[in-house]
């Protein structure tokens, strides 16, 4: 029996911070806790660190100052673009495309919008979360205002075709005399994978990201809108954010996320490989160690469209309950998921599994399994140890219904 661990696998739910953004953040709190609209030195002292934080998100971007946006969170930043770009676009059309394995953040306000009087069109996935293009390219008409699809599912972890999307909006945007827009819900994209609009996401308009995604804090997003977009505010009042977040900045919250992005650039590579190795061998042991499973996510992880992003790993151990073996897994210090957090609390089935065409027992017995950087080979063992007698308790007492 080995020693007990404590090892985190649920970090595209939250990830715990750095400690330099914990730090940052506890002295803009003592130190910089002037409104940053305000005129005196403390004001202006704010004010330059809320710059500075921009700066750092636009170094990941790839765009301007002025293109960046901060937010209360991911899902702010989604209602923004959906809300505002209806409002602001509807005398060119009422069509938005989008997919139907989207976070409740895009899927929840799509729905409003329809109860309004919009089109909205979800396109479909195959059995590993990999979009219908044809499907898309189809669904695409002259009256079309929006298209969003997230960079990175939540649940499956597949990278999704946002370049291919951008560089076919603007090909019909060019023959068809339309101005289409792309957003991309990237919160589970930014810090994992390139997101840079002038290299691999060129012609992409809007992105969502988020801080407590990448070691940053909660209650902290970020929108990049590109330059030239007129969007109307999802928040007024005080014109804070040129006019379109208004409501006094989160000092200590923009300058920890500002933090948590330095960090993430700087050591990109590195990072990304720490959470690839960790999944391949967790990956790898549970295909030896364990018969039926279904493998949900694509089992080659990268960046490019149809793998799987390294951060993400979703299996169903057939014959077994999620939720149950998520406890049993809590109860060795072992954190893991069913799905989505932000959806993981209602009743129901996860919406994603069940757009991948997987059914009720398979979805029942399904697991996310989600890295970090600080994942090591001896947590994945430990982790592998554990799961293999939590499914094998569970079969054997024939508890499955």
């Amino acid at each position: 029996m080995s020693e007990k661990m404590s090892v985190y696998l649920d970090n595209s739910a939250t990830t715990r911070q750095y400690d330099q953004v914990t730090d940052a953040m506890a002295e803009a709190m003592r130190d910089f806790f002037g409104n940053p609209s305000s005129l005196h030195r403390m004001g202006l002292e704010a004010e330059k660190k809320v710059r500075a934080a921009r700066k750092s998100l636009t170094g990941a971007f790839g765009c301007s100052e002025e293109e960046v946006i901060f937010t209360s969170c991911g899902t702010e930043a989604d209602n923004t673009v959906l809300m505002g770009a209806a409002s602001s676009r509807r005398r060119a059309g009422k069509k938005i495309i989008t997919t139907a394995v989207e976070h409740p953040a895009i899927l929840e306000p799509a729905r409003r919008l329809e109860s309004m009087g919009y089109q909205v069109e979800y396109i479909g996935v195959d059995k590993n979360c990999r979009l219908n293009m044809d499907h898309l390219r189809a669904a695409i008409t002259d009256d079309t205002i929006l298209i969003s699809v997230m960079g990175v599912n939540n649940e499956a972890g597949t990278v999704m075709p946002v370049s291919e999307i951008a560089r076919f909006k603007d090909e019909y945007n060019k023959a068809n005399g339309t101005q289409i827009w792309l957003h991309s819900d990237a919160v589970q994209a930014f810090g994992k994978i390139p997101v840079n609009v002038k290299k691999q996401w060129q012609g992409v308009d809007l992105i969502s990201v988020s801080g407590h995604k990448i070691h940053g804090p909660k209650g902290m997003g970020a929108l990049y809108v590109r330059k030239g977009l007129n969007i109307e505010p999802f928040m007024i009042g005080g014109g804070q954010e040129r006019h379109m977040r208004s409501g006094t900045e989160n000092t200590p919250g923009i300058i920890g996320f500002g933090t948590a992005c330095d960090l993430a650039v700087a050591n990109f590579e590195g990072r990304v490989a720490a959470m690839a190795a960790a999944r391949q061998y967790l990956l790898d042991g549970i295909k030896a160690e364990l018969k039926d499973v279904l493998i949900n996510s694509p089992e080659e992880a990268g960046s490019e469209a149809g793998l799987c992003c390294p951060s993400v790993l979703n299996v169903s151990f057939l014959g077994t309950r999620g939720e149950v073996i998520l406890h049993t897994l809590e109860q060795d210090g072992i954190y893991v998921s069913t799905g989505s957090a932000c959806s993981s609390n209602k009743k129901g089935r996860s919406h994603v599994l069940a757009a991948m065409g997987l059914k009720d027992k398979e979805i029942e017995g399904a697991i996310r399994f989600s890295f970090s950087e600080f994942n090591t080979q001896a947590e994945m063992e430990y982790t592998l140890e554990k799961v293999k007698q939590a499914v094998t308790r569970f079969r054997r007492l024939g508890s499955f219904r």
